[in-house]
């Protein structure tokens, strides 16, 4: 029986969510598996992913074959290195004290780069949101100064009317008394 491991789509249009099984390659998309080893929710940012990596390192060593994004998604969470260490065990090149300690030493500078990499994402949101704050805090400046200034403009021309309109009742009254 050929095993892959394999995403199987779940969730609803325009959303998905997948599980991560290991089923038989003739068993349909969404269909039958022989074991669920986890979640996958690209949706999110990052993608969340639970993953039990024990059992896919079982998998992996009995033979069973990841496509392509579970292949990602292993390496990902450290499966295909624990599985790597495992293999190297075997073969005599790593003792089988030093993979847990190697394991976690790389899931430590994983979980630190995912982490700084997560920060930096927040950073860089936040500064764009700062940014789009201070963009429209001009814009409404500017509305309020042309709308001061038109305001302005107005009085100003209403003030030159009423002078002008006073002008002309004060030149009719010495002309009217001229003519008296």
């Amino acid at each position: 029986m050929a095993v892959k491991i394999r995403l199987q789509r779940h969730g609803k249009k325009g959303k998905p969510f997948f599980h991560v099984v290991a089923a038989d390659t003739r068993y349909p998309r969404d269909g039958r598996f022989i074991e669920k080893l986890g979640t996958y929710d690209p949706t999110t940012v990052p993608a969340t992913i639970e993953l039990d990596v024990e059992a896919s390192v079982h998998w992996l060593q009995k033979g069973a074959q990841p496509t392509d994004t579970v292949r990602a998604i292993l390496s990902y969470k450290g499966a295909l290195y624990k599985n790597h260490l495992l293999n190297g065990v075997r073969k005599g090149a790593v003792k089988a004290e030093d993979v847990d300690a190697k394991y976690q030493a790389w899931i430590d500078t994983k979980i630190q780069k995912i982490s700084g990499h997560s920060s930096s994402v927040a950073k860089k949101r936040e500064e764009e949101r700062m940014r789009k704050i201070a963009a429209e805090k001009e814009v409404k400046e500017k509305r309020l100064r042309d709308a001061e200034a038109a305001l302005a403009a107005q009085q100003a021309a209403a003030a030159a009317e009423q002078s002008e309109a006073a002008e002309e009742t004060g030149n009719e009254n010495p002309e009217a008394s001229a003519a008296e």
